[in-house]
Formats: C-alpha cells, structure tokens, sequence
C-alpha cells in the first residue's frame, strides 16, 4: 500500500498450550525437555495491514480467533511468532468494562482509565463534561462500577474511549449492547472519527455494520485469514461459507416451490389497494415529549402521535411485512403556515434513513377549508425491512421536498421491534395511501 501505515502484521500466530491436568505443567517445568501439553493454534500466519484514516471490518464466527488477534494489535497478548508494527496511540474496546475497577466510581475510573490512555489530569478534566454527556448515565457516575448494568458500562468505556482522540481504534462487538440511541450516537461518532483520520479495526457478527462502516473486510476462520476485499463481496462469501450446508440440504422441488411462493407474494401486495372509507383511528395518541428531542419555530403543533397495526390496536413489535399504520394528529394552526408538509423517518441502529417520506414528496396537498384547521394524517405500509430495532422520527414542515423551515420535529417518537415470523416473503416498501381526517 502506497499509504501510511496504522498497523502492520507479519506472519503473527498465537499458540497456547493445553494441559490435561494441572500437575502436568509443573511437570514440564521439572523435565526441561519434555512436553506434557498440546498445542492450540488460536491464530496461523496472520498477514494485516491498516492505513491511517481506514476501517477495516474483520468477519468471523466464536472461536476464529477474533479477541485473539485484537488483544495482539493491542498489546495485551504477545504472539508466538511474527511481528506486530503499530503506528499511534491504541484505544481498544475489547473486553465489557476492561480497565474498569468495579469498586471505583463511573467518575474515578473515567479518571483512571484517562490516564491509561495517554491523557494528562488536565486533559481528562478538560473532557470530563463531555465524556459524562456521552455517556448518559445520570447519577450513576458516582456510585461503584459493580453496580452497573453491561449497557452502562458500555456507555461509559466508548465515552472515554472516542473523547481520547486516539490515532487507532479497536473495536470488538462492543457496540452491540446497549440500546438503539446509543448505537446510533456511536455509529455517527465513529463516522466522525474516521474523518479525521483514526484507523479503526471493527470486529462483529453484524454484517451490517461492516458494510455501513468499512473501506475493506476479512474473514478469519479457525485461526486463519482466509479472504480480504470489500465489503460487499467478503459479507457475501462470508454467507456463502456459512449457509452452504444448508442450501445444499434442498432439492430442485423445495427450491422451485419456495420461488413460486415469493412470487405470488409480492403480486398480491403489489395489487393490494386501501379503501380511504376504511379508515382505522387509534384508541388514544400519544402526547407528551421530552424537549430534548423537540425542536422548530412553531413547536406543539403536533399533537399526538400513535403507532397501531392494521387493526387500529397500539403495537411496537411487528413481524416482517407486516403493516403498521403511523397517525400524527395536527393542532389547529395560522392559515399562514398552509398547506403543510407532514412526514415520517424510521431510521436503524446506525441512524440512517430505512423509511422516509412526506406529504410533499407524495403530492398530496390538504383540502384548502381544512387547511387552518386539526385534523389526522396517517401513514400506513409495509414493514419489509431486517428484523431489528428501530427509531420513528416525526415532523412537520413548510409544503416543500427539502423544507429550509421547520415547524415542529421530534426525533425518537417511539422505538420499534421488527422480528422474523418465518412466513412473510416480501420485499421491498410498497406505500398504500395516505388519509387526512379532519377532527
């Protein structure tokens, strides 16, 4: 590579050694000469390298020797054999609250931790604001560490971690504890990270997150890296590998028969047209908003908001394809502001946009005697999208496709479950209708 190195691996194993019982070590130490152990190769011939400003994504299954390799480039594990070259201050979030002291309070160890880092007393004091906003653990900061939920160690580690500025990062699965705010909060700062030039190793199963993060991936498979290249291509062979004994388990009849099940399925919802006489109102909308997730310069003209399945029932677990119906009830409000522009986001743990449309972008435009007046705007379709965690985000606008005046916003509206039930075969969005009801 013809950039600057973060990190260079040469032909680094790692071999431990097995001992059958506990007597058999000391043995060996007795009888130079003699071996009592067997060997495990936890990793084979490990050739890396990480430009400065790069991520790279490593995919493997437990036991591929993933922690192994990441401790190494960290220098909490020396390897057997070959040489580790690292290029700028570590931060790793390895282990859930490695370099934690569970008697410490969350502000001690932030302290501590600090220091082990690289950080002056200054620095960290400097930071500590930042680093307790962050974090989001209220009180907690000063009771003991032991006390903590894994969230919330999490939470405070990646806080302290990301405001070291660290010149390399490591990360291994760390990210996928704690809830969807926080994911994204964390996605969207190791974006920034990466734009000023941290080279950062990722370690998950989440394929997702390898193909949202990273320039190039590996795989590593029983100790070995078996492929690199992009992402793309290294998520698909990493399925290939992995659901190959499955696929080769069906016949040429269950595969036809499966293709022609998808195919009925997706003509019939493409054919699927709502009635607007039909229309669902929820039992009860809700109203009430924490301020923090609110803004724009006429803030309370939505009134409520509800999230209901097909039935008009509240629901916040829906499985694959199923419908889901998202009301905004509108106050009365100035002709002035008319028409408005009312529209939705439902982004995934990585904060990026999965669903997103709006009255403008629909072209549908509010009867002109209703336009001062309350009324119920509702958005129904089809949750074909991965079963994971999901944030609604809800706003209202002036009647433009990119509005530069916003009326009233609130973001985490409600949080989502979409889960597999094992029988939708859809795919893709398919946007019914629209229905405006005045009060």
């Amino acid at each position: 590579m013809g950039e600057e190195l973060a990190i260079s691996l040469k032909n680094v194993s790692k071999c431990y050694k097995r001992y059958g019982r506990p007597v058999d070590k000391l043995k060996e130490v007795l009888l130079p000469g003699k071996n009592y152990a067997a060997e495990f190769w936890a990793l084979r011939d490990i050739d890396l390298e990480v430009c400065i400003g790069e991520t790279v994504g490593i995919i493997g299954q437990n036991g591929s020797g993933k922690s192994t390799l990441l401790q190494i480039i960290a220098g909490t594990l020396t390897p057997t054999t070959g040489t580790v070259h690292v290029n700028g201050r570590v931060s790793a979030l390895l282990e859930l609250g490695s370099g934690f002291n569970p008697e410490f309070t969350g502000r001690q160890n932030v302290f501590f931790n600090g220091r082990i880092l690289g950080l002056s007393q200054q620095e960290i004091e400097d930071k500590f604001d930042e680093i307790e906003a962050f974090a989001d653990i209220g009180e907690f900061i000063d009771e003991p560490v032991k006390t903590y939920s894994s969230g919330m160690i999490v939470r405070l580690a990646f806080a302290v971690v990301a405001n070291s500025h660290p010149q390399i990062l490591i990360v291994d699965e760390a990210l996928a504890v704690g809830d969807i705010f926080f994911q994204q909060k964390c996605y969207k700062y190791l974006e920034k990270l990466k734009s000023q030039g941290t080279a950062i190793l990722f370690v998950s199963h989440d394929t997702q997150a390898i193909l949202r993060l990273c320039e190039r991936a590996a795989i590593l498979e029983y100790g070995y890296l078996t492929h690199s290249g992009i992402p793309s291509e290294m998520v698909t062979k990493y399925t290939e590998i992995h659901l190959s004994q499955y696929s080769n388990q069906l016949t040429e009849k269950d595969k036809t028969e499966i293709e022609e099940l998808v195919e009925k399925e997706i003509s019939l919802v493409n054919d699927d047209i709502y009635n607007s006489e039909n229309v669902i109102l929820p039992d009860e909308f809700r109203c009430n908003f924490p301020s923090k997730h609110r803004y724009g310069s006429t803030v309370g003209m939505i009134a409520g908001i509800a999230i209901t399945n097909k039935h008009g029932e509240s629901q916040t677990v829906f499985s694959v394809g199923e419908e889901i119906i998202l009301s905004v009830k509108v106050n009365s409000h100035s002709i002035e502001l008319c028409p408005l522009n009312i529209g939705f986001q439902l982004n995934d743990r990585f904060g990026q946009i999965i669903i997103g449309t709006n009255t403008s972008m629909l072209s549908v435009l509010l009867e002109q005697d209703r336009t001062g007046e309350g009324f119920i705007c509702q958005f129904r379709f089809k949750l074909s999208i991965i079963p994971q965690q999901y944030t609604i985000h809800v706003a209202i606008t002036e009647y433009q496709n990119n509005p530069k005046v916003v009326y009233d916003w609130i973001n985490f509206v409600q949080v989502i479950d979409v889960v597999a039930d094992g029988e939708s075969k859809q795919a893709g969005i398919h946007f019914a209708e629209i229905a405006v009801i005045s009060h």
